[in-house]
């Protein structure tokens, strides 16, 4: 049998590491923590770490630096970032630096137990977003999306990094060409839960998107807005047979 998924919390409250890890073990997860980035950087390079759960609030490197530097190494690691209550500003910047998914804190074990397994799952190429009978590869506009691999390949065949969150919702437009897609139907399709009040993940989402694959992200062609709507993805899809 495969190992249990090993998640890192990364958390300066000695008390919110030894909470989260001993919740998490007793669900089945292999559990190791660090204090700052330094200790994550160590962890990641003994470990073969699955998702990192990553506290925005710590001295010297915080999270947003730390989730930034995974991110530019091209790393396709799963972060979930941990913020404080009514700090906005700061989940969006976590999710515009590649952040997967968030929770607030004071947050219960539960909830995170359940975005771990929902990040983990998307991260494993299990998609639930579109027609059993997709293809393997969805074309659209000279993009290749290869939904085994989990890659994307540009009109030119160049790889473009795509984090955990931005496949999915990638995934969900493909699925769904040609249709209104209002914010929470995006949000429950891409990411497996109920939209909350004042959620902007999906815009946000959408914007670095849109910076991927939009000849001119402040005038897409491929993602439009529609005004009290949501967003509608506009090429046709194209489903090249299975390969053998």
């Amino acid at each position: 049998m495969d190992p249990s998924p090993h998640i890192l919390v990364v958390d300066d409250d000695r008390e919110i590491r030894e909470l989260v890890a001993r919740f998490l073990g007793k669900h089945g997860l292999r559990v190791s923590v660090a204090a700052d980035g330094r200790a994550m950087a160590g962890a990641l390079d003994d470990w073969h770490i699955d998702l990192v759960v990553l506290d925005i609030m710590m001295p010297g490197e915080d999270g947003l630096t730390l989730c930034r530097n995974l991110r530019a190494a091209n790393s396709a690691l799963p972060i979930i970032m941990l913020t404080a209550v009514g700090e906005e500003t700061d989940r969006i910047v976590g999710l515009e630096m590649g952040a997967d998914d968030y929770l607030t804190k004071p947050f219960n074990p539960r909830e995170l137990l359940a975005r771990i397994k929902a990040v983990l799952r998307r991260a494993g190429g299990r998609s639930d977003t579109g027609p059993a009978d997709d293809g393997p590869v969805l074309g659209f506009a000279g993009w290749s999306l290869d939904l085994e691999k989990r890659e994307l390949l540009s009109p030119d065949r160049v790889m473009v990094p795509l984090s955990g969150g931005e496949f999915e919702l990638l995934v969900a437009f493909a699925t769904h060409p040609g249709r209104v897609l209002s914010r929470d139907q995006l949000l429950d399709l891409a990411r497996g839960r109920e939209a909350q009040p004042f959620d902007r993940s999906i815009d946000v989402q959408v914007s670095r998107l849109r910076r991927k694959i939009e000849a001119d992200p402040r005038q897409p062609k491929l993602i439009k807005t529609v005004r009290g709507g949501g967003y509608l993805f506009t090429p046709t899809i194209d489903r090249p047979e299975r390969k053998r």
